[in-house]
């Protein structure tokens, strides 16, 4: 018997008919990218659509009888390669997993499974007075069950935390099929070790997620200011950023974009569109900054000062429908992009007060490359993502080249490779050089605990 009879067996005919197995080659080629744009070589075995524990735990079954690799996968939003489907593997989707098992507004939890949209847990919380936090560019599409495969970030983690501080508890299929639960529903809890967090941000490499319970949080309570900046150069709005940080205000948003990202969302937009939203023409790099609660026009005025106070040319406007503008900037930088080509979108991140460094170096690595390199930073947490603009399908080599100089810079500056899309397959050749050789090989370690057999997502994050 090969593994396909005997995971049509496992799952039942009615299932195999609704399409829970699929072998379509078509359908298999396309799972083998994510958002990233990077396609893996060969092509997966199959396709499970899981709908329930049940259903994974045939699969992990039958992966560890027939020795067969598995790639969990959600909505395929990521950006790192961590979910693409690889030669000969198991695609096991649990983008079908999509229930709401519960809302507990006494605890401020959810339970969801994996599939949950994290915009739609949004909205199933708001009649609550409650949000899911985390906050990923990619909320609407993305699933929760990514979020934490990846310990997502966002617009708003600076204030609000990334997943990893959402996510009270896991259930767990271990490649053998077994089925864990770690953590608790309590807001303490300190028994045994905490294989929560482990599990969050493992990227598939342990196990797969069948359901989560996250926190969630009161819906902000007061107005929203929003503050647009522009300055006359990237290291100016920088250091300004790092001015709001250091004085101990704490922004909901804080996104600064350089020159090279400001140009190209005013050809996109209209630069008339731009001077509208911010009342002044000019400037070579945009910061937006909001604040939200009871005391939004207050911070706001402060952190406007220190703004000033660093060169920019500030607007600032508690009218919902002025910070909407001044948000649609920031909002048009991926679209913009992707108007001109191809779109390479990385991810590093630094010690605040090092952004005027980072911002610095890949101006200069741009340079060396002949490579213009646009820009987007969550100010608020040191994360910056530079982006590369190409033709064709295939990354060209000086991208690469240019892209290991600002992994190893970010490192340098005291800072790491990836601040929220992951390791996936495009960053592992470089985890190493900043985990250190004992630490990696600790990692290597653990992940064999689980997956002695080594069929959890191969290839992906360890090389």
């Amino acid at each position: 018997m090969d593994v396909i009879t005997w995971l049509s067996a496992a799952l039942g005919p009615e299932a195999v008919a609704a399409g829970a197995l699929r072998t379509d080659p078509a359908e298999l080629d396309a799972l083998r990218t994510d958002r990233s744009g990077w396609v893996s070589p060969g092509r997966p075995l199959a396709l499970v659509s899981a709908r329930s524990v049940a259903d994974v735990q045939a699969t992990m079954q039958a992966a560890t009888e027939f020795r067969i690799p598995v790639v969990p996968r959600g909505a395929g939003t990521g950006l790192a390669g961590g979910a693409n489907g690889t030669d000969g593997a198991i695609v096991l989707s649990v983008a079908g997993m999509n229930r709401i098992l519960e809302i507990s507004p006494e605890d401020e939890l959810a339970v969801v499974e994996p599939g949950v949209i994290n915009a739609d847990l949004n909205a199933a919380l708001r009649p609550h007075g409650l949000w899911f936090a985390p906050d990923p560019a990619s909320r609407a599409i993305s699933s929760v069950g990514g979020n934490i495969a990846t310990n997502a970030g966002g617009l708003l983690c600076a204030k609000y935390g990334v997943t990893r501080e959402a996510v009270l508890g896991l259930s767990v299929v271990l490649p053998d099929g077994r089925l864990i639960r770690t953590g608790h529903r309590t807001v303490k809890g300190v028994t045994g070790f905490d294989l929560t967090a482990l599990f969050v941000g493992s990227e598939g490499t342990l196990g797969v997620i069948v359901d989560a319970t996250v926190r969630t949080l009161p819906l902000p309570v007061g107005g929203v200011t929003t503050i647009g900046a522009l300055f006359p150069d990237v290291g100016s709005a920088a250091a300004a950023s790092a001015r709001v940080t250091a004085s101990r205000l704490r922004p909901a948003v804080m996104e600064l974009l350089d020159g090279p990202a400001l140009e190209r969302i005013a050809v996109f937009l209209g630069r008339e569109t731009i001077e509208a939203a911010m009342g002044a023409s000019g400037g070579a790099a945009f910061l937006l900054v909001q604040f939200d609660g009871l005391a939004s026009s207050t911070d706001a005025a402060a952190a406007s000062e220190l703004i000033r106070a660093s060169g920019g040319a500030v607007r600032v406007s508690a009218d919902a429908a002025e910070g909407e503008r001044l948000l649609a900037i920031r909002r048009a930088f991926h679209p913009a992009l992707e108007a001109q080509g191809t779109v390479l979108i990385e991810d590093v991140s630094v010690p605040r007060s090092r952004m005027p460094e980072m911002f610095a170096a890949i101006r200069a690595i741009g340079e060396k490359y002949g490579i213009v390199i646009p820009t987007v930073a969550h100010a608020g947490d040191g994360n910056l993502h530079p982006n590369f603009v190409y033709e064709g399908d295939d990354v060209p080599d000086r991208v690469w080249e240019a892209a290991g100089e600002l992994f190893r810079t970010a490192i340098a500056l005291g800072g790491t490779l990836t601040g929220e899309h992951g390791v996936g397959l495009l960053k592992r050749r470089w985890l190493a050089h900043e985990l250190g050789a004992d630490a990696y090989e600790l990692q290597v370690k653990v992940k064999s605990v689980f997956d002695p057999l080594g069929i959890m997502n191969p290839g992906k994050v360890f090389g």
